[in-house]
């Protein structure tokens, strides 16, 4: 066996690099991290932190949750600016960076703050971001974990003033009246949701005729509801053709032209439109791989490419793109690459957006239940017929139970609402073995919380039936 520098190098220090190198070295392996950013962390650091943050920060200083209690004026704060929100948002992301800096530390990763190219499968060079030296580095195993960016615009160049895209939002110095937001997919809908919170005045396009075509439809319809009730305007079944910058009274504005010939005129744009994985720095034609249009890398079940020891984890694979699956991808490739056995039901994935009210899911939704023949009754209960959702003043949204009619079998959960990224992995594990409704019933569940709306989903499912 060839003599290395390491048994693993993983290119990027984000969610699913640093899963990866951690999981290599509690097998008692070498592993390095090779980033290029001054710090560890990734474009999460700055893109997925930025919005989620930024979203509990807004629901807490407008006192969005308790306006059902003490009314539609009641804010923390009456006048919120760009800097408000930002305090959370940069404790929180030195606070991040610094506990993954311990993690990796305390798991003997090494870290090499540098560009990582390929000279061949398992030979990297690093060019130091000061000076421009260069080094090179061996492994047996490399995998690369370097994320994606938000893509450009395709009519206009998004100049970090009028124009945006959400990597770039920390730029933003003030918040606007009026916003065009292009893109409905995750990030779109979470700064969407966020900024019509504050009284913004936003509108949405995209090109789908519905919002999360992936979704549950009542739960996407639901979202969409919601979201009207907060100033939002939804251009759905658009596209955008062009956009151009004028001045008028109020100062300089942004047009968005649409090919149905429709326009919308507002102070700043945000662009949504997906994302592209960093890849062209890579010189991946060294190894023989090559990335799609969109930067992106094709991988097998176990995440590895078509180099072998070559893997690839997180947003540089596409969908989902999420830390939590990015994470787990991270895991599971370390695992493969040094032989073990990967679990059964690790496709299982739920999937959690912090839009207010935030949604989540996991398992099948309706149509695809109809779709594979699979016969099944629904229970559903509203967080408003829950007591911890009255005390906290903010009942909106729902638990709905997907069922097998003939074994009772729970095939999918899902949530809109407060809390519904914490709730959903209750019917995940529920549903990863193989357990019936009936669990939700016959076992004790705390009071007063959001999870009792389980024993309710599951108690109007049964009725559905003509159970107890």
């Amino acid at each position: 066996m060839a003599n290395y520098d390491f048994d693993m190098a993983v290119i990027g220090s984000g969610p699913a690099g640093q899963r990866t190198a951690i999981q290599a070295s509690k097998l008692g392996k070498r592993a390095v991290i090779i980033e290029k950013e001054p710090s560890v962390g990734g474009i999460n650091m700055y893109a997925g932190t930025v919005s989620k943050t930024m979203r509990d920060a807004v629901l807490y200083l407008t006192g969005y949750r308790e306006r059902n209690i003490y009314g539609q004026s009641y804010a923390i704060k009456q006048k919120i600016d760009m800097s408000d929100l930002m305090v959370r948002t940069r404790y929180v992301m030195q606070q991040q960076s610094d506990i993954l800096q311990s993690q990796l530390h305390r798991n003997q990763v090494e870290t090499i703050i540098g560009e990582g190219s390929f000279v061949d499968p398992h030979t990297l060079k690093i060019t130091s971001p000061t000076d421009r030296t260069e080094r090179t580095v061996t492994a047996d195993k490399v995998v690369i974990a370097v994320g994606s960016y938000s893509t450009e615009p395709p009519v206009v160049y998004a100049d970090g003033k009028l124009i945006f895209v959400s990597d770039h939002l920390l730029a933003m110095e003030k918040l606007p009246r009026t916003m065009t937001i292009v893109g409905a997919g995750a990030i779109g809908l979470e700064y969407t949701s966020t900024f019509a919170a504050l009284g913004i005045r936003v509108t949405l396009v995209d090109r789908n005729p519905r919002l999360l075509t992936f979704a549950d439809e009542e739960l996407a319809d639901t979202l969409a509801y919601y979201m009207r009730q907060t100033g939002v305007t939804l251009r759905l079944t658009e596209v955008v053709s062009d956009i151009d910058y004028f001045r008028d009274e109020v100062g300089d504005r942004v047009r968005v032209h649409l090919e149905s010939g429709k326009q919308i005129i507002s102070d700043m744009v945000m662009y949504c439109v997906g994302r592209t994985g960093c890849t062209a720095s890579l010189n991946l034609e060294a190894i023989g791989l090559e990335a799609d249009s969109r930067g992106r890398l094709s991988v097998d079940e176990n995440y590895a490419t078509t180099v072998p020891g070559v893997y690839a984890v997180g947003g540089v694979i596409g969908f989902p793109d999420l830390v939590s699956t990015s994470r787990m991808q991270g895991r599971l490739a370390a695992r493969h690459a040094f032989g073990l056995q990967l679990s059964d039901f690790h496709n299982l994935l739920p999937y959690t957006i912090k839009t207010i009210p935030e949604i989540a899911m996991v398992g099948k939704t309706e149509d695809q239940l109809t779709e594979e023949g699979i016969p099944y009754e629904v229970g559903k209960a509203r967080y408003q017929e829950t007591e911890s959702s009255l005390m906290r003043g903010d009942d909106v949204g729902f638990l709905k139970l997907l069922f097998n009619l003939d074994n009772r079998e729970l095939m999918g959960v899902h949530i809109v609402g407060e809390n519904a990224a914490e709730l959903i992995h209750i019917g995940q594990a529920v549903i990863a073995y193989k357990g019936t409704i009936d669990y939700f019933v016959e076992s004790v569940i705390g009071y007063p919380t959001l999870a009792e709306a389980y024993t309710n989903a599951a108690l109007d499912g049964i009725n559905r039936v003509g159970g107890y």
